[in-house]
């Protein structure tokens, strides 16, 4: 009788964006220690991310958030842009509703933090190469409530960085060669989309969220 020649299973291929190389050699590790994983790719420039996307057409991207230059969600989206059957899991140090919303919006199919337990990275690489949204528990409410705020304009980001630098309203007008009665104005906008009452507020609630980042 013939015997059957068992079909080989390839494994999932991934591709590790991240800057920190200690942190990309250790990851890099723990995938190669799961079977059925291997490492295709790594890199610590959001900007290359694309270049070496197209040259090894991973099944699963790894992307660090905070990226120098290009950042992670820049990089998800022109990854996205090109190949939207990717697969992007965003794996990063922060907890903050504003990373999640923007890497989510970016088209990730995944958002966890780097001390998530290496079964969990494992488990979570091959729910998303099998087509599948993972979200740690209590986030996709989360993402529900960021969803109800509305988003910043571009000029009321610039109040805010200014804002929570601690500068005046004259000073915030200065840099922006704006009035202090329009920067009011925009103070204003913000407190209520922040749904805050004052600058302190604001300023906690923003870096709270990750709207904006103390460097």
């Amino acid at each position: 009788m013939a015997v059957k020649k068992l079909k080989k299973i390839s494994p999932i291929r991934v591709m590790l964006v991240d800057d920190h190389p200690a942190f990309r050699k250790g990851m890099a590790a723990l995938i190669e220690s799961e079977p059925g994983l291997e490492v295709v790719a790594q890199t610590g420039d959001g900007r290359e991310a694309l270049n070496l996307f197209r040259q090894k057409k991973p099944d699963v991207v790894l992307m660090d958030l905070r990226l120098p230059g290009v950042g992670g969600v820049e990089a998800t989206m022109a990854i996205r842009k090109e190949f939207p059957d990717a697969h992007v899991i965003v794996l990063t140090t922060f907890d903050m509703d504003e990373d999640i919303y923007r890497a989510m919006q970016s088209g990730a199919k995944s958002y966890l933090l780097k001390d998530t337990p290496e079964d969990k990275i494992a488990a979570t690489i091959r729910a998303v190469h099998a087509g599948e949204q993972v979200l740690p528990h209590g986030m996709a409410q989360r993402l529900a409530d960021r969803q109800k705020r509305a988003n910043l304009s571009e000029r009321e980001m610039e109040v805010l960085q200014h804002l929570i630098k601690g500068r005046s309203n004259k000073e915030i007008g200065a840099s922006l060669f704006l009035s202090e009665d329009t920067v009011k104005a925009h103070l204003k906008s913000l407190f209520s989309k922040l749904k805050v009452q004052d600058r302190t507020e604001a300023a906690i609630s923003a870096i709270r969220q990750g709207i904006v980042h103390l460097e």
